[in-house]
């Protein structure tokens, strides 16, 4: 039997990043007090069952049959933060996500080691390009941009107090779900937006290399 303590309240510590962001999930904090005198045959089973729900296959059956020996309410609870505990450790490359700092984060939470291999083995394990596969496609997402086109256009203003060329962008957008959008841009407004995203993907950038040195640590 592998019995587990009630987890002390979980902090980020300030050096590695928690893969679960910065924020806990209070479902994950719940999961090592839920899980309680659960052995470690009936946790795999449980974990199995998560996966298999990753895999977009039915497990209502699976789920009656585990809660014969769990109540109903503590076995949903089980289930919910193991789900949101997977959830979060695949949506990161495992480039980003290293085996050895995920398990160890994972008996911060308060699962034992060999729970927590369990789990770092679902992540790291041969299902792990089919699960990334099955999340990529039922990831809900906005349209992609498919085509971008543009031309700059000059406007002859014939105003009685002045003749002046005045230069636009005029910007075409096809979407990955067919819709076209068309719109002008003056040419100052543009470099300004130009500037903008660039300055938001070099922050990005940098942002995202610091999570991934933090995670390697």
């Amino acid at each position: 039997m592998s019995a587990l303590g009630a987890a002390a309240p979980y902090l980020h510590p300030a050096g590695p990043v928690s893969f679960l962001g910065p924020q806990l999930p209070p479902e994950v904090a719940a999961l090592a007090r839920l899980l309680g005198d659960v052995d470690r045959s009936t946790f795999r089973k449980l974990l199995k069952l998560v996966v298999s729900g990753l895999h977009g296959e039915d497990c209502r059956e699976a789920v009656q049959h585990l809660g014969a020996g769990l109540p109903e309410e503590r076995l949903g609870a089980l289930l919910a933060g193991t789900h949101t505990l997977l959830r979060r450790a695949l949506r990161l490359p495992p480039s980003s996500l290293k085996a050895e700092p995920f398990r160890e984060q994972l008996q911060e939470l308060g699962l034992p080691q060999d729970l927590a291999g369990d789990v770092a083995s679902a992540v790291f394990g041969s299902q792990r390009p089919l699960l990334d596969v099955v999340a990529r496609r039922q990831g809900a997402g906005l349209p992609r941009l498919q085509d971008f086109r543009w031309r700059v256009d000059v406007a002859i203003s014939t105003s009685a107090l002045a003749r002046s060329l005045q230069p636009s962008v005029l910007v075409q957008l096809r979407l990955s779900d067919g819709a076209t959008h068309r719109f002008e841009v003056p040419v100052a407004k543009f470099q300004e937006l130009r500037y903008s995203v660039a300055l938001v993907l070099k922050e990005m950038a940098a942002l995202e290399k610091k999570c991934e040195l933090k995670l390697q640590d």
